[in-house]
């Protein structure tokens, strides 16, 4: 699961750059093994949305890039595509981005006795992520979340 997460990084690294010079925003960068073997997924959104055409590019261009700096062992299985209606949040400014939105939020630990919240994000502020969640306002510490998305279905 380490080796995973520090190839995650490594693409990033490589590839967030390029992907932004075309107006795009990598959302989401996953490394795991399936049925098939090994997959390396990019998850890409720009305004207006990501489209097959945007999704082809990246993925021919990515291809080039992880040919050359070669950063996983052995074949792989390229995938990329849009966030979809459920994004993902990862970072501080995708809380501050979708205030006002629905969003689905599990903890590492428990919080006011609870892991997982859904209900409207109220933003951000000094890393505390404010979601108002059954009635009740909650106050989650950014580095406390584990996983969080968009709660549009």
């Amino acid at each position: 699961m380490a080796k995973e997460k520090k190839t995650e990084d490594v693409v990033r690294a490589l590839l967030e750059p390029v992907i932004a010079s075309y107006g795009m925003e990598l959302v989401d960068v996953h490394c795991g093994r399936d049925p098939r073997g090994m997959v390396l997924r990019l998850v890409l959104d720009k305004a207006g949305g990501v489209d097959i055409d945007d999704c082809a590019e990246i993925s021919r261009l990515a291809g080039d890039i992880l040919d050359v700096h070669d950063p996983i062992e052995g074949p792989y299985t390229l995938e990329v595509s849009s966030p979809g209606i459920n994004r993902p949040l990862k970072k501080m400014e995708d809380f501050e981005r979708f205030r006002g939105q629905n969003v689905f939020i599990e903890t590492s630990e428990l919080i006011n006795g609870r892991r997982r919240f859904r209900g409207l994000l109220e933003g951000v502020s000094n890393g505390i992520v404010a979601v108002f969640a059954d009635k009740i306002a909650f106050e989650i510490p950014f580095e406390k979340i584990s996983k969080a998305r968009l709660d549009i279905i």
